[in-house]
């Protein structure tokens, strides 16, 4: 028994010593990636959400859709008022078609008038009737027109809403905005859901962010886009990436307690976050060491 105490003792002593002497790493932190929530831009039933966690979606797959069918029937409602107010404004168009016409001639004659009596051939009198004749048209036309305008303008109302159930038909359909994997699933199929509620997360695996925290004594040997080394466990050794440092926090913080002892807490720190090409073991929230130099 006296044999195994000082057996541990010794292991013990040898622990502290070579701790004590070993190298330690410049920063410490944990992983982290830009998570994006997916939520519904509209009100309805909830067709289909064809996504799992842990998939990988590309940009631009359609994912998941909303009941339309609603906004179907109002569009069509909308589209048949509008044909019923334009065909309002069949005869008036007609009638402007038969002024326009009528203009033309007057306009040719009019021209005739002109040379003739450029040339002597004609009376003032006559000229001053073929211009007569023009602005008498003119000002029907725009008489006629003007009894259309009502028309138009409520069927360029109709329009507009029109077009904005054609915006809400295509907010139905749920489109993934980013390449990434999916990391929760909110919603199942056959569940009502309203605007602004959460469908999937989602985020970029392939680029992971260490965040770490160093002291200021450590500011003068970083800089951004600099190479580092950063450390994983990976059973009893440690396992290796290239890092470049993309962003140095401007101001001083407390350390965060996760990082450092409780002696140590009351040190101010700058926030570090260094960009690590991801080889699929890398996960949100692994902790991880920064090595400067160390490449």
């Amino acid at each position: 028994m006296k044999n195994i105490k000082i057996l541990f003792l010794a292991g013990l002593a040898g622990s502290l010593f070579s701790c004590s002497n070993g190298e330690k790493a410049d920063g410490y932190g944990n992983f982290e990636a830009t998570e994006i929530t997916i939520s519904s831009e509209a009100n309805g039933k909830l067709e289909f959400l064809n996504l799992e966690e842990g998939q990988i979606l590309e940009k631009g797959a359609v994912v998941a859709l909303v009941d339309t069918l609603q906004l179907y029937l109002n569009k069509q409602q909308l589209l048949a008022t509008k044909a019923t107010v334009a065909s309002k404004s069949g005869g008036v168009w007609s009638q402007v078609s038969v002024l326009n016409q009528q203009l033309q001639t007057a306009k040719t004659e009019q021209q005739r008038i002109q040379n003739m009596f450029a040339e002597n051939a004609a009376t003032q009198r006559q000229l001053d009737q073929a211009n007569n004749q023009v602005d008498v048209l003119k000002k029907q036309i725009q008489s006629v027109e003007t009894q259309n305008a009502p028309i138009v303008n409520e069927v360029k109302s109709i329009d507009a809403k029109v077009a904005q159930i054609e915006e809400q038909i295509a907010k139905s359909k749920i489109t993934n905005p980013i390449k990434g994997t999916v990391l929760t699933k909110y919603g199942e199929p056959g569940e009502i859901v309203s605007f602004g509620k959460p469908l999937y997360k989602i985020a970029n695996l392939d680029e992971m962010t260490l965040r770490v925290y160093i002291s200021e004594t450590q500011l003068p040997n970083i800089k951004i886009g600099q190479q580092v080394t950063v450390k994983i466990d990976s059973g009893e050794a440690m396992k290796d990436y290239e890092g470049i440092i993309s962003w140095i926090s401007a101001s001083a913080e407390f350390t965060p307690k996760i990082i450092q002892t409780k002696e140590e807490r009351v040190n101010l720190v700058y926030a570090v976050k260094v960009t690590v090409k991801n080889d699929n073991s890398l996960k949100i929230g692994m902790p991880a060491e920064m090595w400067i130099g160390n490449l």
